[in-house]
């Protein structure tokens, strides 16, 4: 089984923004977790991080047919971006959205996701371990379509 991760918009910065908000780990510690964790479950877990919009929509056009699951984390891209649904809902891949904050109790802009009407779940507010749920619900949701 394959799970592509999804980074979005300035979570390459993790470790230097806002650590009140996003603590003080890193992305790389993040992968490194969920690698771990994907060993552990026997499932093949790739990486992307961008900061554009485009280049995001392109990877997951592009998972189509190569990855079980997608998790993905849009950052800012969560309140704005119908492009980012759209490509989710398109290649029809089961999809789990996750935040590191919990976005129901920040701003009052931030309460609202464009990503969570397509996603088949969605995990926030535990810090990198909402990333460590998201990946065992997106193998769970990939189910017995196993890739050996």
């Amino acid at each position: 089984m394959k799970i592509l991760v999804v980074h979005g918009p300035n979570l390459n910065l993790l470790g230097k923004r806002e650590p009140e908000i996003y603590g003080n780990f890193t992305l790389d510690d993040i992968n490194s977790k969920m690698r771990e964790l994907g060993q552990e479950l026997g499932v093949d877990v790739s990486f992307f991080q961008s900061n554009h919009e485009g280049e995001m929509v392109q990877k997951i056009q592009e998972a189509m047919g190569v990855f079980d699951a997608i998790v993905i984390n849009p950052g800012a891209y969560t309140h704005t971006s119908v492009a980012l649904r759209d490509a989710i809902s398109s290649t029809g891949i089961p999809t789990v959205e996750t935040h590191i904050s919990n976005i129901y109790r920040r701003e009052e802009f931030r309460k609202h996701s464009y990503i969570s009407g397509v996603a088949v779940g969605q995990i926030a507010g535990f810090g990198p371990d909402s990333y460590l749920l998201a990946l065992r619900a997106a193998v769970g949701q990939a189910g017995d379509g196993r890739k050996k």
